[in-house]
């Protein structure tokens, strides 16, 4: 007994040290002042500079919200523009701390890249936007079409599933970056634009004359879109999953940016959970109590950040659908925070 006692001790003893090793992403970032976030080079609701280098979106909000949690300031963020190409590499070689840059979560990616889906913050699916004067009003009418595409996304792979599933013939004009693609679209260099159906309506927005395009109503892929972090560490992990979690759970129990200050004086035993006047939940994370107020206040929930993004506070003008809340119908869930 005491052998198998002892040998239990030194197991844990050493599955404690390698976790302590492998726990470093939060002390870098505390070190260097900032969370490295790579982002898209221009994707309108999800990751886009203005013309004086101000990011907005709801993937920019991802890592601004993480900011908040760590330093309580959401300006302590460097954002890195990466293609899709160079996005993964960018994360592995430790360029970035996290990847929040429209990417679908597949098992290919979740197993092969040394890297971990830490939830989804944009459930989306592809689509085809095709010009108006085109005259067609569904997918299964672009028999014999030239298709423009992005290489180094899940986007060849969805297309030429569907257009075989349908016996249907194609052509594939493929580029290096959105924004190229976009431009041999608009050119006329292609008959149809074919990407996830949120980036379709705003990629339509960079069109000289939006109202001359139109996005079909087929959806063909399930694309959950959500930031990455690489294996090794659980810590930050969890740190960068439940960020979205919390921003989620805010939206579930009427808490915002707004009135969060006010929330956290009542005496509701789970708000005093989530709010981190109950708990030591945030230290769990390795972060202070009032983790979540640090989130909300400097971010807003996750309703907030959808809205002002892509919702009805944008120009996109999505509706929430499938985004929204579990209990509005949606898929959004989060696990409890007790």
């Amino acid at each position: 007994m005491k052998r198998v006692t002892l040998a239990l001790t030194l197991a844990l003893a050493a599955g404690l040290t390698a976790q302590a090793a492998d726990a470093q992403t939060l002390k870098t970032v505390k070190d260097r002042g900032m969370v490295s976030c790579g982002v898209s080079q221009g994707l309108p609701g999800f990751s886009s500079p203005d013309d004086k280098g101000n990011w907005t979106g709801i993937d920019v909000d991802v890592c601004r919200a993480i900011a908040g949690a760590i330093f309580n300031d959401p300006t302590k963020v460097k954002f890195v523009p990466l293609s899709a190409k160079d996005r993964f590499t960018a994360l592995q070689s430790g360029e970035i701390d996290v990847l929040s840059r429209n990417t679908t979560w597949t098992i290919s990616r979740d197993t092969s890249l040394g890297a971990n889906f830490t939830g989804v913050t944009y459930y989306d699916g592809q689509g085809f936007m095709v010009k108006k004067s085109l005259k067609v009003n569904s997918a299964l009418e672009l028999n014999s079409a030239s298709v423009c595409v992005q290489t180094g996304t899940t986007t060849e792979q969805n297309l030429a599933d569907y257009f075989k599933a349908n016996n249907m013939k194609y052509e594939v004009i493929a580029f290096a970056t959105n924004d190229e693609t976009v431009k041999a679209y608009e050119a006329g260099r292609c008959d149809v634009f074919t990407t996830d159906q949120s980036g379709l309506y705003a990629n339509r927005l960079k069109l000289a004359n939006p109202n001359e395009h139109m996005v079909l109503p087929e959806i063909i892929s399930k694309e959950p879109l959500g930031p990455m972090v690489r294996h090794g560490d659980d810590q930050w992990f969890d740190i960068v999953k439940w960020t979205l979690f919390a921003m989620l759970t805010a939206e579930e129990l009427g808490v915002s940016s707004k009135n969060v200050d006010e929330k956290a004086k009542l005496e509701n035993p789970e708000l005093k959970r989530v709010l981190g006047s109950d708990g030591n939940f945030g230290e769990q994370l390795g972060l202070t109590k009032d983790w979540v107020v640090r989130i909300v206040k400097t971010v807003g929930n996750y309703g907030e950040v959808f809205d002002r993004n892509v919702g009805a506070g944008s120009p996109l003008g999505i509706n929430r659908g499938v985004n929204n809340l579990w209990n509005k119908g949606g898929l959004q869930y989060a696990p409890p925070i007790r």
